[in-house]
């Protein structure tokens, strides 16, 4: 059992949850999720299985897109209503001003992780830090926001969609564009609707899921260039063989009958060649 299945996340349970219910629903070991969904979040959660597990580097870097919601005048420890409260403030927002603080956050910025997060410094997760009440210096990473448009405003909310790069926080995002109103704020709901080529409207609910559940092609997901090879070239590549370089992108996969068999990337110390990053047979 090899492939891709996209999942509608419900709320209130961790990605990993997710992936062990998966895994007993198809009665397989091997699933793999490419990108952390909070428990308060729902939506597009794309997981891999069997041999598709090699794709998760390459899906996880796809971008994404949320729809998320902000409760005003409130801050908690984890950046959303699901933590404990640590400030409340009243609130006056303007829409014009909302709407030209939303869109001086289109390209890219050096974005502070949450504090309540999996990310590791000196091999210990941030939550674990906090949990503990240790100081830590948090890292950030530079993150690009391409897309943002406000789809919903009240006295004490706002409701925007927005597409990312990998590695951004939306919660972090919140309180960024809080605090560039002199607000406070926290997120209350988000969705991710969308995941590179994967949409919410065809994703799967658990309740759906059973053994004989088809699972997406891995040919299908691929968003570079894809080669048909014949049984000489297939024999090369199930061997793990490096292969005479004529292709002019940086990544490549290869087929046989129709089946993804293998990724290639340029060999660094020898451009005339091509070499294995992944191969599936």
């Amino acid at each position: 059992m090899d492939g891709i299945i996209v999942i509608n996340k419900p709320k209130g349970i961790t990605s990993r949850e997710v992936v062990n219910k998966v895994c007993k629903l198809l009665n397989t070991k091997k699933v793999g999720h490419t990108g952390t969904l909070d428990p308060i979040a729902t939506g597009v959660l794309v997981l891999c299985v069997g041999k598709a597990t090699k794709l998760v580097e390459i899906l996880t870097s796809n971008d994404k897109e949320y729809v998320a919601t902000v409760k005003l005048g409130i801050l908690t420890d984890t950046l959303d209503t699901d933590g404990t409260i640590i400030e409340k403030k009243c609130v006056n927002l303007d829409k014009d001003k909302l709407v030209n603080v939303l869109n001086s956050f289109i390209g890219t910025y050096n974005q502070e992780v949450p504090i309540y997060s999996a990310v590791k410094v000196n091999g210990k997760k941030l939550y674990e830090y906090a949990r503990a009440k240790k100081e830590v210096t948090i890292p950030k990473r530079m993150v690009e926001i391409k897309k943002i448009k406000l789809i919903e405003f009240g006295s004490d909310y706002y409701k925007f969609k927005v597409t990312v790069s990998k590695g951004t926080y939306i919660r972090s995002l919140i309180n960024d564009i809080c605090k560039k109103m002199n607000l406070i704020g926290c997120m209350s709901d988000l969705i991710r609707t969308k995941q590179g080529k994967f949409y919410i409207e065809n994703a799967l609910d658990l309740e759906d899921i059973n053994e004989n559940t088809p699972l997406i092609n891995m040919i299908d997901v691929i968003d570079f260039p894809i080669y048909e090879v014949d049984e000489f070239l297939f024999n090369k590549i199930k061997n793990g063989s490096k292969l005479e370089n004529r292709y002019t992108n940086e990544k490549i996969a290869f087929s046989y009958n129709k089946k993804l068999i293998g990724i290639y990337i340029e060999d660094i110390n020898d451009k005339t060649k091509i070499k294995p990053k992944n191969i599936f047979v």
